[in-house]
């Protein structure tokens, strides 16, 4: 299904308007590939006759299901390895030690999809650190989609989900089967809470947090939309807390108050001062 220039323009700026995300010239394979199934799924003959209605109809629903189709929902369990890595070897360790008087961590994962990075977390935490059983720990997951949150609640994924990135010593540990899928077990569930969440709006009700997980997503944002969310990121993150972008993606000539660090092929940001806590 083509998509015309009018209505190219259109979900351009609706995208823009109700996500912030901004989508580029020559991306009409993108909005036809994303809006043709969803155009087909509501009985529509072609993408244009679907904008139309959308012109037409400004507070018709169908509006927020656009939106979620040109959302980018592609990820794996353990995607990108060498955050996990850095977690393991040097972050949890501090973190352990810094708050073990409050026995208390909070993990953000930010445009979580279909949840598979905050259970890496949860699987990475109950297997390098077995003592934070005892602490009182939270990873909250937050995605622009519905559809994505209530599979990430749900912890249902499919053969070939597991089959990326995802050992299979820790699918027999922490997955049990659900027909021809697989779900996570209650355990990792039970300290798992998700929620719908547009990031350029506000925040309310977000936890301090220990660590975020913002990876993959500033990229889709102008400059100043990603100052503005760096901004609240401040906000929110803990003073001595870790902040992990994507590997196309940095705060540097965006929000300099933060510190850049590495360990290994992992990079990540501490709020400006927080190094010398290390």
């Amino acid at each position: 299904m083509p998509v015309s220039q009018p209505a190219m323009a259109f979900v351009r700026e609706l995208v823009y308007r109700r996500s912030a995300i901004v989508i580029e010239d020559g991306k009409e394979y993108l909005v036809e590939s994303r809006l043709a199934p969803l155009a087909r799924a509501e009985g529509f003959e072609s993408i244009d006759d679907m904008i139309a209605k959308l012109r037409a109809q400004p507070a018709h629903g169908l509006h927020t299901k656009v939106i979620e189709a040109m959302t980018t929902n592609e990820t794996s369990f353990f995607r990108d390895q060498s955050p996990f890595e850095a977690m393991k070897k040097e972050i949890l360790p501090a973190l352990r030690k810094a708050r073990a008087s409050s026995r208390r961590l909070r993990i953000w994962s930010a445009a979580c999809s279909a949840g598979q990075e905050a259970y890496s977390i949860a699987m990475l935490l109950r297997e390098s650190n077995p003592e934070l059983l005892t602490w009182d720990v939270r990873i909250v997951g937050t995605d622009l989609s519905s559809a994505m949150v209530s599979r990430a609640k749900e912890g249902v994924y499919n053969q070939i989900e597991v089959n990326r990135g995802l050992p299979a010593a820790l699918l027999v540990k922490y997955f049990e089967r659900k027909g021809v899928n697989w779900q996570i077990k209650q355990s990792l569930r039970d300290i798992f809470e998700c929620k719908q969440m547009n990031l350029v709006d506000p925040w309310p009700g977000m936890p301090p947090c220990d660590v975020i997980f913002l990876r993959n997503v500033l990229i889709y944002f102008d400059v100043p939309t990603k100052r503005v969310i760096l901004s609240r990121i401040r906000q929110v993150l803990a003073p001595d807390g870790y902040l992990f972008l994507g590997g196309a993606e940095t705060t540097i000539k965006v929000d300099e108050s933060f510190e850049r660090f590495q360990v290994d092929k992992a990079v990540y940001y501490r709020p400006g001062g927080a190094g010398a806590a290390k």
